[in-house]
């Protein structure tokens, strides 16, 4: 069979073909086209000159179709509705989709944002499935590959910043977290007890210095780091029985001060930065893809069209 070049035919001509099909009237398709009846017997000629067939043939009552247009009157119809889904925007059913739901952050940082979305995907999406990436590393690059469709974080991406979107999910400020025993639990810390103290950090990459290190150096100081990871849940575990000092997002402090083990005081006014926001970041790629819009509302409550 001769392979057609695609590339010469014209795809309207196929929409008009239809009509020319379904009415057998040149000047009733050209009225349902809303098209001048010469622009019509123009693209019926050239539809006879693409399909070599005469495809509308003369009879008594006006028109019949030839045995050609017989046999392409509906495999027309299932290609036009076929380029119609291709080209149409797609829609998203959350009760009856499937679709994996990827999300990369910290530990805590997931415990505080995630339970709002699956209690939804619970009630409206029993389907879809919760993926969480909390191991540590780089989200952000998880994100630029499609590895992951959303990254929680506090942070800001260090690179490929134009083609990733966000919206704030929280905001808070930083505080410090240490143990009820702490000597510095009943009172806040000046300046020179902070620097003076020993302290952890958490680090989402477990690469570079902290913000707080950098804004120590600013002012020409240096703590004294005893701990780094990867973890806001083992934040009460180092505190516990020492004398370790975390400067954490105080939305995630209040959760993990919940049991009274842990005390949460301000930092010194020298240090007490901007509020800190948490958002919730997406690639260009899925801006407009309706899964990732619904998943958006539901964690951020913002309507689609505001993204």
């Amino acid at each position: 069979m001769h392979k057609p070049n695609l590339r010469k035919i014209d795809l309207n001509l196929l929409v008009i073909l239809e009509v020319l099909l379904e009415e057998r009237h040149v000047t009733r398709a050209a009225e349902q086209l809303e098209m001048s009846q010469p622009a019509v017997s123009r693209a019926l000629q050239r539809l006879r000159e693409t399909f070599d067939d005469p495809l509308l043939v003369k009879s008594m009552h006006g028109y019949d179709l030839s045995a050609r247009a017989e046999e392409l009157l509906p495999a027309l119809k299932g290609v036009l509705q076929d380029l119609g889904q291709l080209i149409g925007r797609p829609g998203f059913d959350p009760a009856s989709s499937s679709a994996q739901v990827r999300v990369a952050c910290l530990d805590l940082e997931g415990a505080l944002f995630l339970p709002k979305l699956l209690e939804t995907m619970r009630r409206e999406a029993r389907q879809m499935q919760l993926d969480i990436h909390s191991q540590p590393g780089d989200h952000f690059r998880l994100l630029q590959q499609g590895d992951v469709d959303f990254v929680i974080s506090g942070l800001g991406p260090p690179q490929g910043e134009a083609q990733i979107n966000r919206v704030a999910l929280a905001t808070t400020r930083v505080v410090c977290v240490m143990s009820r025993g702490h000597p510095l639990a009943r009172q806040a810390p000046s300046l020179d007890d902070y620097v003076s103290a020993s302290h952890g950090f958490v680090s989402m990459t477990g690469r570079g210095v902290s913000v707080m290190d950098k804004l120590l150096r600013g002012h020409g100081l240096k703590r004294d780091v005893v701990v780094r990871t990867n973890s806001f849940l083992t934040v009460p575990e180092f505190c516990a029985g020492t004398d370790l000092l975390f400067a954490l997002p105080e939305i995630v402090a209040e959760r993990l001060c919940r049991d009274g083990q842990l005390v949460m005081q301000p930092l010194p006014g020298e240090l007490a930065e901007r509020e800190l926001k948490f958002y919730l970041y997406w690639h260009q790629r899925n801006h407009r893809d309706p899964m990732s819009q619904w998943v958006r509302r539901q964690l951020a409550g913002v309507p689609g069209p505001a993204f």
